[in-house]
């Protein structure tokens, strides 16, 4: 078409189409050699597997109020811990968008939520392998100042699956998603809030899938052939103040993950916030009652998920306290979160030439409580097709799933010297997160300190030193040979590592995780690597050999497991 115009006589416009538009983009390629190493207990490789490979290529561009962009995707194969499904190689992602601010549509993959994704959440994490996109249309419009109204429609993304499949017995096949999201942001729109402290937002959403269900109501249970939810949110802030809540219902939608009941779905999420300089405080509650919503009722895992449930829960970025990463339970949780940060001021006794950073977290997650109800004349607890159970709302369950108490201190110590410490106090239950049935529960003490030296204007020296002290699991423990897989990273641990850095390019480390208390002695392993990495403008290049341990990598809440694995990564990433 440019040509066209070119030769057509339309030089001046053609170049102002070129002068306006811009494109941006990013490039990684993720790959890992594996190696046996009967030092860890590798002693073949995964289907023979020796080369994992994941790379993505993404391209975005803009004129005016035009946009399009699109991803690349190859797994070459996928790289160990991730869903083999994922195999192959393509064009993953689409959209072509066009907004004017009164009017925006989209057509191709879109990623979008209401509020709090409670309802509706599309989203794409590249280390967790996690992609949901919704393959359709979305209309946004704006009638007047404040008020944003979103229609959304389509079917979401299941790896490489084709999305035209309408056979119902087919594990690939996924309903039409229907969405409509209201917002109504009271500051923009009433001329007399523009400067007021007062600050308010309301918002509504409702979302259904459809799916053919002929067949298996034929031969199973009735499954609904639409399943509705709605939200309802509020955002409410004075001052120094911020208030927001969220209430989400679903009818009843029998699946997989809730063995097949028919019992409605409830969540709601509230947080209260104060802050001020050197000072903020905020406490959250949420409650979640059968919430798991996907786009096929036989989804497992996170495939065909429509919703999000936010955790609530401190995230760790320490390689010992992310051992035991907490992941959200859609069947039913009820969770607390209270995070207190203060800043000592500079020039006191405590706070010191730069002041002294204090931080306190306490999270908890318990299950909810579940009444039997009556079938047949009988008192049944989560029988399939029936309503599986009553619970009262604010009932909170004896069964804890996850707790995570801990306290921080970061200082600067000097202009060269800058310290973080944290101690965490954890109880982690294995048997319902992980999946490992009989498993006893992951009570420990987390402790580690991270300094850097920062030797001049150009080089620096990081060492962190970590430890994990697990309660009631000592080398006397017995373990059953059948239950030994259940035990590769239990017991106490100590970690340390030591970075040399050469700014702007140049990073070298050495670490080891030392697994010296498990319960099974061929499990106490070292897990030594090494990391090169070198950075140039916006590239990245970073080499790691060495091994790695068995643990879960969570992602605000969604989660995969990473098997134990010897060898040598390879990353490397760019943008414009």
């Amino acid at each position: 078409m440019l040509a066209l115009a070119l030769a057509s006589g339309f030089k001046a416009g053609a170049q102002s189409f070129v002068d306006n538009s811009q494109m941006n983009g990013s490039f990684q390629t993720d790959a890992q050699y594996y190696m046996l190493d009967k030092g860890i207990d590798i002693t073949h490789l995964e289907n023979g597997k020796k080369l994992g490979i994941n790379g993505f290529g993404k391209i975005n561009y803009t004129n005016g109020n035009f946009s399009a962009g699109m991803r690349f995707e190859a797994f070459l194969p996928e790289m160990n811990g991730f869903r083999s499904e994922l195999n192959g190689v393509g064009l993953a992602n689409f959209f072509a968008t066009y907004d004017n601010g009164f009017v925006g549509m989209t057509v191709g993959d879109i990623y979008d939520q209401f509020g709090s994704g409670l309802v509706f959440r599309t989203y794409e994490e590249w280390s967790l392998g996690m992609d949901n996109a919704l393959r359709g249309a979305r209309v946004v419009l704006r009638p007047a100042q404040g008020i944003t109204l979103k229609g959304v429609y389509g079917r979401q993304r299941y790896y490489w699956a084709a999305y035209h499949n309408r056979n119902m017995s087919n594990s690939e096949y996924r309903g039409i998603v229907r969405g409509v999201d209201a917002e109504w942001d009271l500051n923009q729109s009433i001329p007399a809030l523009n400067e007021s402290k007062f600050r308010m937002s309301l918002g509504g959403s409702f979302v259904s899938k459809s799916q053919d269900t002929t067949i298996v109501n034929s031969l199973f249970y009735r499954i609904p052939v639409n399943v509705g939810a709605a939200a309802g949110r509020i955002n409410l802030g004075y001052g120094n103040w911020a208030f927001s809540t969220e209430y989400a219902h679903k009818i009843n939608d029998p699946s997989a993950i809730n063995n097949f009941i028919y019992k409605e779905g409830q969540a709601l999420m509230a947080s209260l916030g104060y802050s001020q300089k050197g000072f903020g405080a905020v406490i959250q509650v949420k409650r979640i009652d059968n919430m798991s919503f996907k786009s096929n009722y036989t989804g497992k895992e996170n495939d065909f998920d429509i919703n999000f449930i936010p955790p609530i829960n401190y995230t760790h970025t320490h390689s010992l306290p992310s051992m035991y990463t907490y992941s959200t339970q859609p069947n039913g949780e009820m969770a607390a979160q209270l995070q207190v940060n203060y800043t000592i001021p500079k020039g006191t006794a405590l706070g010191g030439k730069y002041g002294t950073k204090l931080a306190f977290n306490m999270s908890q997650v318990n299950d909810i409580v579940r009444d039997s109800v009556m079938y047949n004349g009988q008192l049944v607890l989560n029988k399939k097709g029936t309503t599986g159970y009553s619970s009262k709302f604010f009932a909170v369950s004896d069964h804890r799933f996850f707790r995570d108490i801990n306290f921080e201190v970061d200082k600067k110590i000097s202009k060269d010297w800058h310290l973080t410490a944290q101690y965490i106090n954890l109880y982690y239950d294995m048997e319902t997160i992980e999946g490992h049935a009989g498993t006893p529960p992951v009570r420990a003490n987390i402790g580690f300190m991270d300094v850097t030296y920062k030797i001049n204007k150009k080089q620096s020296l990081r060492i962190e030193l970590q430890g994990l002290w697990e309660n009631k699991i000592h080398q006397g423990y017995h373990v059953n040979e059948s239950e030994k897989k259940d035990y590769q990273k239990r017991g106490h641990w100590a970690a340390a590592l030591v970075e040399y850095s050469i700014n702007p390019h140049w990073s070298f480390s050495i670490a080891d995780k030392w697994n010296y208390g498990n319960p099974v002695e061929e499990y106490r392993d070292h897990y030594f690597s090494g990391t090169i990495s070198y950075i140039h403008e916006a590239t990245r290049v970073m080499l790691t050999a060495g091994r790695q341990s068995e643990g879960v990598v969570c992602v605000g809440g969604v989660c995969r497991t990473v098997p134990a694995s010897s060898g040598v990564t390879l990353t490397v990433s760019t943008s414009f």
